[in-house]
């Protein structure tokens, strides 16, 4: 029985206690045969983010702007078509800061080829890249995520992998809880044991410091501000404390609710939105949150599929779904945080927004999940 190259990681993995200096020959992910229907481990995920770079010039960069705990590159993908001054605007997008989540990795690689598939054709996009950059990190919590590729009891890990604080034996940070948004508050432990461990203090964790460097000194360009994570389906606004609002409240709910209903529109998946407190519970030190109060105007945690029935364990046949769906509602929300920007539209639910909305499902339908 041929065992895919994935799989045969995790099980060789098994059979040593640290993978962190592993080195096995993978099949090269030319991004032309990879395939986004698949759950990948970082060394393929590294592999085709410098395949990506270097087959599409003057389009796609990278680099590397932070370090884990353990000493690996947290490296971001740009896409844009414009010179690049620094005044010019962005997006931002993150996934996997929590290790489990394997569907937000494979989420921010998906965006990535739809970018590059339809930006020609696509004249909404074309236009938004050529105003705007995307930075998109496939996997923030890089240490994080190949620990829960080293076997099965591993898997549904979730936090950072850092040394423990003295007097505790358990490794790792809620990266999630580690941001300085109303640090250590509410929704939150202080038992580095439980899995929403906020840390020691705000941003004492490297990738939250890496995330706190870049984006923060970038406040003023960035408009946008996407961070990816599962299950639930849910897309939340700030902020995680139940008893403050942003200023612009209302325009997030609707706009959320747009985006929902774009993503509704393509399999037919209820996405709920609000705050975290109004549909999920209450929580501090969110990157949501530190990225709106740092004044990014907006801002919101997506969280993907599904609802319950595999949670974190999301099967592989749904990673093209739940990916089609996500992509129409990210690319709701940044059309109309661009046109309102470079266009002055203020309207949720019009034609600058919405409108190549058939278009995107019917290439969807038609084109091959291999090919970039």
């Amino acid at each position: 029985m041929m065992i895919p190259a994935g799989l045969a990681f995790v099980i060789l993995c098994a059979q040593i206690a640290d993978c962190s200096t592993l080195h096995v020959s993978m099949p090269e992910a030319n991004p032309r045969n990879y395939d986004y229907t698949k759950y990948h481990p970082m060394s393929e995920i590294s592999d085709w983010m410098k395949k990506v770079v270097a087959e599409n010039p003057g389009l796609v960069s990278s680099a590397v702007y932070g370090e884990t705990f353990e000493g690996r590159n947290i490296t971001y993908l740009k896409i844009g078509l414009g010179s690049g001054g620094p005044e010019r605007k962005a997006i931002w997008m993150d996934c996997g800061i929590h290790a489990r989540e394997w569907i937000a990795p494979a989420f921010c690689q998906w965006f990535v080829k739809e970018i590059l598939q339809r930006y020609k054709t696509d004249e909404k996009l074309n236009e938004m890249l050529t105003n705007m950059d995307f930075y998109v990190t496939p996997v923030l919590n890089v240490d994080g995520y190949m620990y829960s590729w080293v076997n099965e009891g591993t898997r549904l890990w979730r936090k950072s992998r850092s040394t423990p604080p003295e007097g505790c034996s358990c490794h790792g940070v809620d990266l999630n809880r580690n941001f300085n948004a109303n640090w250590g508050t509410v929704g939150v432990s202080r038992d580095c044991c439980s899995n929403t461990y906020c840390g020691t203090g705000p941003a004492s964790e490297r990738e939250a410091q890496a995330v706190t460097a870049f984006v923060g000194s970038r406040v003023e360009q960035i408009l946008c501000f996407l961070t990816i994570h599962s299950a639930g389906q849910l897309l939340l606004m700030p902020y995680g404390h139940p008893n403050i609002l942003p200023p612009n409240y209302d325009e997030l709910k609707a706009l959320g609710q747009a985006a929902a209903a774009a993503m509704k529109a393509v399999h037919g998946m209820e996405y709920r939105v609000g705050t975290s407190p109004e549909i999920l519970y209450a929580n501090s030190g969110s990157s949501r949150d530190w990225a709106r109060l740092m004044g990014i105007p907006y801002s919101y945690t997506f969280e993907l599929r599904d609802t319950g029935e595999f949670g974190h364990l999301l099967p592989e046949d749904q990673i093209q779904p739940a990916c089609e769906e996500a992509f129409e509602g990210a690319r709701y929300i940044i059309a109309y945080v661009h046109d309102r920007a470079f266009h002055n539209r203020t309207q949720i639910g019009g034609a600058g927004a919405a409108g190549p909305f058939l278009a995107t499902v019917l290439a969807s339908c038609i084109a091959s999940t291999y090919l970039l």
